[in-house]
């Protein structure tokens, strides 16, 4: 219907368009599930009799699933209509909902959990690229600001509300909650959801599918086996640099489409200066993310000894302000631009890693709240710019690729992130104990060092941060 869509950004530009706020919606629930079974390790070790290490797997294949399927939305979503997407992920979400609830088995939980990543895995780009379609430049980053409430609010409630399920029973508990919530948006989004834009047939490159989800699926494979501890070291060494190896070629294949076809992913949008830029920064304070998230449990838990409950709640409000100035920072962006928003973001994230290189046994529960919620709050108004900037750049038929590479590195950001906190803090331990040091001083002096590099790392972003333009100028962007 291209009339309607036409019609749209002029008609609605004072408020969220309805396609948009059904799709942050169905956002929310599903990205939710990313970590939502965190805390559910001890009760699956117990229920069915797997070891700690396989446990994990539920939310390792869920990460390794996303970074596998993405590649391919970017063809996908130009295929099919909005609803048509919709559908299909929201279709297959309840599908591995339902079967991780009623799984007899470790096996088919697995399953489970893979098939709802894939679901979850097409409804962050079909997202970005409606909200890129249907929103008016000027509006862009008050409705984005509406974007990151929700999909960095969910992660982060994620464990606080599993905590609180599982104090009422069982892991599948956590399945069952999210059923009729999941299939009651997918009805009434069904009933409200109108089509953006008119798909595009093209062919898909299968070679290019095949070869994007070995490369990427193996490099977060490996980075995750880095993850289990050292004694992975030779295998998760050769899975990464196959998996690099991989994409190489996988890359090599898109330069040669874009020469003679349609590339699965569009490498082009990597020209684009400020998207170039923009992803850089987005990829690695997404990755002190996931290091600081991954950390601040395993400090809190294992040498402070407070439940996961106790954890989520204390992590929660960092959460909650994140998601709540998303909207405020958004509106901040449209009157402002990026640059005032953007640096003081990229310091802020600086600052709290910087603080974390601090703790100890005896650091009062109010300073890690504080952190934290510094950390959050600079995310806040590190992200909502950064997505609407870098997205900005690029013009409207690479917005598909463009959030398909955004998500698919994300992904591999999150594996990485993880992977080098928790390398870096087990190798440190190991030495130190093998010297003589207590079990609880090894592993504290091992998340210092961890948090020192994630430090580290996020200081380029503040070099970045000051060559990005405080707007997108379209007449900047190449022509292809």
């Amino acid at each position: 219907m291209p009339a309607a869509t036409q019609d749209r950004p002029t008609a609605q530009a004072a408020r969220t368009p309805l396609v948009v706020r059904l799709l942050v919606l169905a956002t929310f629930v599903v990205i939710l599930n990313e970590t939502l079974m965190i805390n559910a390790i001890p009760r699956l070790m117990e229920s069915l009799s797997v070891t700690e290490q396989a446990a994990q797997w539920v939310s390792t294949a869920f990460m390794l699933t996303m970074a596998a399927v993405i590649p391919i939305t970017g063809w996908f979503l130009q295929r099919v209509t909005t609803r048509q997407g919709y559908a299909i992920a929201m279709g297959v979400f309840l599908t591995g909902t339902a079967l991780s609830a009623a799984a007899p088995t470790f096996a088919v939980l697995l399953l489970g959990r893979i098939v709802q990543a894939a679901g979850t895995a097409v409804m962050m780009p079909l997202l970005m690229t409606t909200l890129m379609t249907v929103v008016p430049e000027q509006d862009r980053g008050r409705v984005m600001g509406n974007v990151t409430l929700s999909i960095s609010v969910a992660p982060a409630l994620g464990p606080a509300i599993s905590g609180l399920i599982l104090q009422l029973g069982s892991w599948r508990l956590l399945f069952v909650a999210v059923l009729p919530i999941a299939g009651a948006v997918t009805y009434f989004g069904l009933r409200q959801m109108t089509n953006i834009g008119e798909p595009q047939v093209s062919s898909i490159d299968w070679f290019s599918a095949a070869v994007a989800t070995l490369g990427f699926g193996g490099l977060v494979y490996g980075l995750s086996l880095f993850g289990e501890g050292t004694a992975n070291l030779g295998p998760s060494i050769g899975i990464v640099l196959a998996g690099v190896a991989t994409i190489t070629i996988f890359v090599l294949r898109q330069l040669k489409l874009q020469r003679t076809g349609a590339p699965l992913m569009d490498l082009r949008t990597l020209t684009h200066r400020t998207y170039a830029l923009s992803l850089i920064i987005l990829c690695v304070a997404f990755l002190a993310m996931m290091g600081a998230m991954i950390l601040l449990p395993l400090y809190l838990q294992n040498l402070r000894a407070l439940t996961p409950l106790q954890t989520g709640l204390l992590l929660m409000p960092g959460g909650l302000a994140m998601g709540l100035l998303g909207p405020t920072v958004g509106k901040l962006y449209d009157k402002v631009g990026s640059r005032p928003l953007v640096l003081p973001g990229a310091i802020g994230i600086v600052l709290s890693l910087a603080g974390f290189t601090q703790i100890s046994t005896t650091m009062p529960y109010w300073q890690v709240l504080a952190l934290h919620a510094l950390l959050m709050v600079s995310l806040a108004a590190t992200f909502t710019p950064i997505f609407t900037l870098g997205m900005g750049a690029l013009p409207p038929n690479m917005y598909p690729h463009g959030s398909s590479i955004l998500g698919t590195l994300q992904q591999v950001a999150a594996a990485l992130g993880t992977a080098m906190v928790v390398t870096v803090m087990s190798a440190r331990t190991t030495q130190l104990v093998a010297d003589g040091t207590a079990v609880a001083s090894a592993q504290l002096s091992g998340m210092k060092l961890a948090f020192v590099i994630a430090t580290a790392l996020a200081a380029g972003t503040v070099v970045v941060a000051a060559l990005l333009p405080s707007r997108t100028n379209p007449v900047d962007a190449p022509a292809h």
